[in-house]
């Protein structure tokens, strides 16, 4: 925990910040993967202490017990950080450069499908508002964007779709609307 700093965050409870600066593709944290839960155990409610975003799921199906200070990583429409997949564990890099007391943030939809809703507080210009957690489900444009920062666990999961994105972008096929792309 030497790399960030766990301390109130004026977009929800805790956050996560940066104590020095870091530069862009820097790795910041290793995620710890270790505590894998049943999301359907009646005692999840204890175990998590009524956090329900302190879960992660995974493209596998695999619903992760986030540990200290990974849990505390907001969401942001306008995130600094990703989450990256190499052999089986998971890290969290820079996707900017990022200033010394900065908090590091993601945006929850990237690497997600189906997740929660979600009743955003990150005051970014470009603030989506109540959104639901879904790759698929971002605007076109921010799919683009977001394609460099999937982890390839997610790509495999749903290549198809990836696929169709990126033949639209390239022109070869023109979805009638975002929904062509987003079933």
């Amino acid at each position: 925990m030497k790399n960030v700093e766990v301390r109130e965050s004026e977009i929800k409870g805790k956050g996560v910040f940066a104590p020095h600066p870091i530069a862009k593709g820097e790795v910041i944290l290793r995620i710890d993967d270790s505590v894998v839960i049943d999301p359907d155990d009646p005692e999840l409610s204890k175990l998590i202490g009524g956090e329900p975003d302190h879960c992660d799921y995974l493209p596998d199906g695999t619903t992760i017990l986030m540990q200290e200070p990974e849990r505390y990583i907001n969401h942001s429409c306008d995130p600094n950080v990703y989450t990256y997949t190499v052999d089986g564990e998971r890290f969290v890099l820079a996707m900017r450069d990022v200033a010394a007391g900065e908090e590091l943030v993601y945006d929850y939809a990237v690497n997600t499908v189906g997740g929660d809703w979600l009743d955003c507080l990150c005051g970014a210009p470009n603030c989506r508002g109540r959104h639901r957690s879904d790759f698929f489900l971002l605007p076109i444009t921010k799919q683009l964007e977001y394609l460099p920062y999937l982890s390839i666990p997610f790509v495999q999961v749903h290549r198809e779709k990836i696929l169709r994105l990126l033949e639209a972008e390239a022109g070869e096929s023109e979805p009638d609307n975002a929904d062509t792309l987003r079933g």
